[in-house]
């Protein structure tokens, strides 16, 4: 019995021992589970200078519609296209701060698309509204006597649809397929616009540029030709009279000189270089361009007395006399 016990004593030993000899634990062998590391995301700084600026083109745009949508006596024609390009750069403002979160926080290919078709018709529609500024300060002068009439807000208001309809539909191409998501070798400058789409707006944009170049010479030569008719009929030409044709032409030479330094190298560079070419080379390009909404109101608005005077009312609160009665001239307009 005793020899039982011991044997069974003994089996039971070498059992509990090869258990614990054979057989460890679960955990023990189960690999290690490995922990994700954060990937830090790099921040390009060019993006962060394009959405400061950005936001700075939002704010100040955003200024000039508040003041033609709360004074009344902003309703003329000039207003409505000063007030309609305002809100296509605060468009452009608030896509590029719609494009930096695209960029660095959402990943997603057709969000992507949204992104650069709301910037195109942005854009788009800035260059545009300049044009049809250019066009009205033309017609006030070719067609001074009939230019107050209700066919000229009726043309005006025509025109602001087109010119928006056209916008749509540029920046609508990336998401109807001209874009280059699926094939990078095609893409341009700008990535998901594909080369044949960035090329169609370079042209684009070229021959509007050679639209209100031939437009400011000819309001060049109607000024011109008013002030000599001045001095036929007056026998001499005043001092104020040619002081503010001067005027007149150094504003315009300001606006196109201005327009074509921002814009031309951008379009010139979209046609000859793709997404292969170095990078630094499209933000060089693309900065003084989206500058140029920044300098719109400055160029279009702030220099107009009726917005200014409505600017320092809100601002101050105030409006002195003499600035009441500051005589208006050509370049004001």
């Amino acid at each position: 019995m005793s020899n039982l016990l011991q044997n069974t004593s003994l089996l039971n030993w070498d059992v509990l021992q090869g258990r614990n000899t054979s057989s460890a634990p679960s955990w023990e062998l189960e690999p290690p589970v490995p922990v994700p590391v954060p990937v830090p995301v790099i921040v390009n700084p060019w993006d962060v200078l394009l959405c400061v600026t950005g936001t700075l083109m939002s704010c100040e745009n955003a200024v000039v519609i508040a003041l033609i949508a709360y004074t009344p006596t902003l309703r003329a024609p000039m207003f409505v296209l000063i007030g309609s390009l305002a809100f296509a750069d605060l468009l452009a403002g608030l896509g590029l701060i719609f494009n930096f979160i695209v960029t660095y926080i959402i990943d997603s290919g057709f969000v992507t698309l949204l992104s650069a078709g709301l910037l195109i018709t942005a854009f788009s529609a800035s260059v545009l509204n300049i044009l049809a500024i250019t066009v009205n300060r033309y017609l006030s002068l070719y067609n001074a006597l009939t230019y107050h009439t209700e066919g000229t807000v009726t043309f005006t208001y025509v025109t602001l649809v087109l010119m928006w309809v056209m916008s749509t539909a540029l920046g609508s191409l990336p998401v109807l397929g001209w874009n280059c998501l699926e094939d990078e070798s095609t893409c341009s400058i700008c990535p998901p616009v594909n080369k044949n789409n960035a090329a169609a707006l370079a042209v684009s944009f070229l021959l509007i540029f050679a639209l209100i170049l031939q437009l400011y010479l000819q309001i060049c030569k109607i000024a011109f030709r008013h002030a000599q008719q001045i001095a036929v009929q007056r026998q001499f030409m005043t001092t104020s009279h040619s002081s503010s044709t001067t005027k007149g032409v150094s504003t315009l030479t300001t606006i196109l000189g201005t327009f074509a330094f921002c814009w031309i190298p951008l379009a010139m560079y979209s046609l000859v270089a793709d997404s292969r070419t170095p990078v630094i080379y499209t933000y060089a390009t693309a900065l003084p361009a989206i500058c140029h909404s920044i300098i719109n109101p400055m160029i279009y608005a702030f220099r107009n007395p009726e917005i200014l005077r409505s600017l320092r009312i809100a601002c101050c609160w105030c409006m002195p006399y003499s600035f009441t009665m500051r005589p208006r001239t050509p370049s004001d307009v």
